[in-house]
Order: structure tokens, then C-alpha cells, then sequence
């Protein structure tokens, strides 16, 4: 079996904070095995960079899966390529740089598969998740694995949840990411996959959705729809996710936890 630490949106410097003050305390209290973290807000807020990616696995992190400020910092294109533990969604166009899929051998063989993929309801434009998803299940051998991740990264609950529906019993874990917000549903479903609508985020509570919230409130009271980028809320980070554990003798689940360490929840 393997037992995963799943982080969700990593938000600006009091998001990587988080990790640097508490991930590798956790790792060791929760006996973790692999540690997969979204990174696509982690460059104040926008998109990822090299450095900072080196940054996030000095913590601990293994792998990194994004959403759509993937490619906000224009560095992360000529980067992707050359980094097999940072991942794009699999569904962006076609021709794109990275990977939306990849297998990680641990130190004991075994092996996991670390899948991205980003939502259609609300988000930017890009092809249908749930044909995409198919499409990587083709393409990984299901019986080599003890464990198969799933970072839905959308809007939408309703979307989330039927994903998590669809991939039921062929997957270990669905887990959203994109909304920020931890939602308190994480649960094994009929066929033996764990499922939480969304993972929360790495950042500051007090805020609105990991950014300044007297800007957001300006914005919302104000009716206020000029598109301007809100900076990241910069007050202590709350660390953030979901431990999966995997069965002994298959990849699917035998349970799944919320986590929330330091800064204004969960403490």
C-alpha cells in the first residue's frame, strides 16, 4: 500500500511558507510516502516558476500538478519540458509543452501515476476532461500501480463530483483543486475511490480565496468588473489537503483524511 499527501492550490509566499514550516513535520508524523502539491498559484499568486518549483521540493513536495495560470510566469514554457515532476492538465491543446500525465517509481518499486486534468464548466477553454481522462486510462497499465492520482482542477462541484462518479473503482483518488475553499466531504465511494470536492488551498484564511480581501470585497461592493489582478493575502499560511492511504493488495482506497495545519483554521 502507499500512503499520499495530497496539498491543494500552494497561494503565493504565505502558501510556500506553509509548506517550508509544516510538510516536512507531516510528512514524518503521518508516516507519508509521496507528497503531490498544486503549484499553479504559487508565483504571487500567478502561475510557477524554476526557482520556485526547486523551492516547493526542497519541502518535500515530489510532484507538482498546475490549472489554468500554468503558464501566466512566460518562463514555464521553455521550463516544463525539462522537469518530468511538474504537470500540466492533460486536456489543454494539443501540442502544448509538458506533461499531463506521469508514473513515479518510489524507493521500495512501487509505483504511482500522478494525473492532471482541468474542468470545461466555467474555466478556460480546453478539450472535454471527461474524454481525456479515458485517454490516459488507455495508456497506463492499471495493474502495475499501487496507486493512481487524480487532481480534477475546475470550478464546478457538480463536474467534480461526476468525475469522481465516472472514475469511481478505476482510480485510487479524485481530488479537486481551483476553488480554494476545503470542502468537508472527503469520503471512499461505492467502488472503493476516495473523493473530496476540493482539496482547500496553502495560503492565508484571511483573505478572499487566498488574495487580498479588501480588494475583493472593493470589487464585489462596488460592482466593480475591471479585470485587474488582486495580489495574494500575505498573513501566516495554513497548510492544507488530503492524506489517501491505497489497500494492501490493490490501488484502490482504504481511507482518506482531510489535513489543515497552522494559521487561522485548523489549529
Amino acid at each position: 500500500n502507499m500512503k499520499i499527501l495530497f496539498l491543494g492550490d500552494v497561494m503565493g509566499r504565505s502558501g510556500r511558507h506553509s509548506l517550508r514550516d509544516h510538510l516536512p513535520q507531516a510528512i514524518k508524523d503521518h508516516n507519508i510516502d509521496f507528497v503531490i502539491a498544486n503549484g499553479e498559484n504559487a508565483a504571487g499568486g500567478f502561475g510557477i516558476t524554476e526557482n520556485i518549483c526547486n523551492e516547493l521540493y526542497s519541502y518535500g513536495v515530489n510532484v507538482i500538478t498546475t490549472g489554468n495560470h500554468l503558464w501566466d510566469q512566460k518562463e514555464i514554457t521553455s521550463y516544463i519540458d525539462k522537469d518530468q515532476n511538474l504537470l500540466k492538465p492533460y486536456n489543454f491543446a494539443e501540442g502544448s509543452p509538458g506533461l499531463g500525465f506521469n508514473i513515479y517509481e518510489l524507493a521500495n518499486k512501487e509505483k504511482i501515476a500522478v494525473i492532471n486534468i482541468m474542468g470545461n464548466l466555467f474555466m478556460r477553454s480546453c478539450d472535454n476532461a471527461f474524454f481525456k481522462i479515458e485517454e490516459v486510462l488507455q495508456k497506463i497499465d492499471v495493474n502495475d500501480l499501487s496507486f493512481i492520482f487524480v487532481d480534477f482542477h475546475a470550478e464546478a462541484s457538480s463536474e467534480k463530483m461526476a468525475m469522481g462518479h465516472h472514475l469511481d473503482g478505476r482510480v485510487t483518488a479524485v481530488v479537486g483543486t481551483h476553488t480554494h475553499v476545503p470542502t468537508a466531504d472527503a469520503n471512499i465511494m461505492e467502488h472503493g475511490t476516495a473523493y473530496q470536492t476540493d482539496a482547500g488551498m496553502c495560503g492565508d484564511y484571511d483573505s478572499v480565496i487566498g488574495t487580498k480581501k479588501q480588494e475583493f470585497v472593493r470589487k464585489f461592493a462596488t460592482q466593480d468588473t475591471e479585470r485587474k489582478r488582486v495580489p495574494p493575502a500575505d498573513g501566516i499560511g495554513t497548510l492544507c489537503g488530503v492524506i489517501i492511504e491505497s489497500q494492501d493488495n490493490n490501488f484502490l482506497a482504504k481511507n482518506i483524511q482531510s489535513i489543515r495545519i497552522g494559521g487561522k483554521i485548523g489549529s
